[in-house]
């Protein structure tokens, strides 16, 4: 086993073209019962408001207020989806 800065390297199985290399003991934890295949993905709710909003109204507002994408969408949820209202909430505050 080499060393890199004073700690162990894990053993490797196998390096791949792309870079990726997969270590015994990550391996076996995956296959463990209990481990990481068996755990459901976690992906968060998407709130269903948010999902009615048009994407060019999103983005419209991300790029002229210079804001982010949560803002921009927490914004236009607040005034119904409607564009005409969000900005005039933006522009006199």
């Amino acid at each position: 086993m080499s060393r890199s800065n004073g700690r162990p390297e894990p053993e490797v199985i196998m390096n791949f073209a792309d870079g990726f290399s997969y270590s015994k003991g990550r391996m076996e934890e995956a296959f463990r019962a209990g481990g990481l295949l068996d755990k459901a993905p976690t992906k968060a709710a998407k709130d269903p408001a948010i999902a009615t909003l048009k994407r060019d109204d999103v983005d419209l507002i991300i790029h002229e207020f210079e804001i982010t994408r949560p803002q921009a969408e927490k914004v236009l949820v607040e005034n119904g989806g409607d564009l005409a209202k969000t900005l005039l909430v933006l522009v006199n505050p």
